[in-house]
């Protein structure tokens, strides 16, 4: 585990061999604020990922203006392999699983812990965590019931939209005549193809697990949807092309936005990236290697902690008792600002979008910092 000025404060391995669950819990950075981030449930989660994660997290709180510090947690959920049974018993399996992990990490939430949904993990998930923890501040995303506002609102995907805006007024495009692909229909993709469609854009290509549905001319987003939920995969959709699921990275398009896991563009198919800007919806989809060498390319590309940061705004809405209005006025006013701001500094410097954000969210919390230790060292002579 590499550590540097700026963190990890506290790196947690939970096990409960009773029902065979481990998970994770990095908490990266908390000058700024209470650490937040997602919790998020599939099979690859580890210590290494979560670590990346929460980093990204310590950035994206930090330069989206809102008081959180950096986390991240993750549970090994592996419904397909040793995980089986029916859809009811994988559901109280889940359950039991999320609250093991709630009860074991319950002393630092949330005092120094805000979970909330991510991959495979939603409102109903967020209600099992404040159950468990008995506090219903240790989590955001809850049902509106339990004054939450949900994951399911779309507050991510608004905010990928928004950033793609951004982007294609600087990159000189209009967006309604951009042809966009988008990888992943789950949670954020599916809203970002909502948000978008709405807008009036094109979007060419959408994949899942299942593949990649391609029309040249358009894909209707109701379609879309209803292939997802009657088939279980997009490429259901009819009228539509169905092609292997890295295939939509070798597409020709406008704009490419990722919104599924992480480092989906990789060494395999990065040479095979044609499209003039990627939005980074779904977190750390490349190392940054990969990403330094698309931008040479003249590839413009937004940064995670920058494009999806709508998702946590929301988080601190809902943490401060705003409305669902209020808090999309929020995610839209943020993004937008934060967008323009690193992309038109990167043209002006020439470099890389990444390199401008760091530099900014780094500031802020270099600040803090220093507010921090300013604020010990008072205290300290006062005793």
């Amino acid at each position: 585990m590499n550590k540097d000025p700026f963190g990890p404060e506290y790196v947690i391995r939970v096990c409960d061999p009773q029902i065979g669950m481990t998970g994770f819990l990095v908490i990266d950075n908390t000058a700024v604020g209470v650490g937040k981030g997602g919790i998020r449930m599939t099979s690859g989660v580890t210590e290494e990922e979560m670590l990346r994660l929460a980093r990204t997290m310590t950035w994206k709180n930090a330069l989206a203006g809102i008081p959180f510090g950096g986390a991240k947690a993750g549970i090994v959920w592996n419904p397909s392999g040793s995980i089986k049974g029916s859809p009811k018993k994988l559901n109280e399996i889940k359950k039991r699983f999320v609250q093991s992990f709630a009860r074991a990490i319950s002393h630092l939430t949330p005092c120094a812990y805000i979970a909330g949904p991510d991959v495979q993990t939603g409102e109903r998930e967020m209600e099992w965590f404040v159950g468990a923890t008995g506090n219903k501040k240790s989590a955001t995303g809850k049902p509106k019931k339990l004054g939450g506002l949900p994951h399911e609102l779309g507050s991510t995907g608004f905010g990928v939209s928004r950033a793609a805006k951004v982007a294609a007024e600087i990159y000189g495009l209009d967006i309604k005549k951009a042809r966009i692909s988008i990888e992943g229909f789950g949670n954020v993709g599916m809203f970002v193809f909502k948000y978008l469609y709405e807008a009036g854009t094109t979007i060419i290509a959408v994949s899942d697990r299942g593949g990649t549905a391609f029309n040249a001319s358009g894909l209707d987003y109701g379609k879309v949807t209803n292939a997802k939920t009657q088939h279980g995969t997009v490429t259901a959709y009819p009228d539509a092309h169905r092609l292997p699921y890295d295939s939509i990275f070798g597409l020709e398009s406008d704009i490419l936005i990722t919104a599924a896991v992480t480092d989906v563009i990789s060494e395999k198919n990065r040479h095979s990236i044609r499209t003039k800007i990627i939005v980074e919806g779904s977190n750390i989809p490349m190392k940054e290697d990969i990403e330094r060498e698309l931008w040479k390319r003249g590839i413009m590309i937004v940064p995670d902690f920058v494009a999806n940061a709508g998702g946590v705004i929301s988080s601190y809405a809902e943490y401060a008792g705003l409305s669902s209005e209020k808090m999309f006025a929020l995610v839209d006013e943020r993004i937008c600002k934060m967008s323009k701001k690193v992309l038109t500094m990167s043209a002006l410097r020439n470099r890389n979008p990444r390199d401008i954000a760091l530099i900014l969210a780094r500031e802020k919390v270099e600040q803090a910092m220093k507010k921090r230790r300013a604020t010990f060292i008072g205290k300290g002579a006062m005793i």
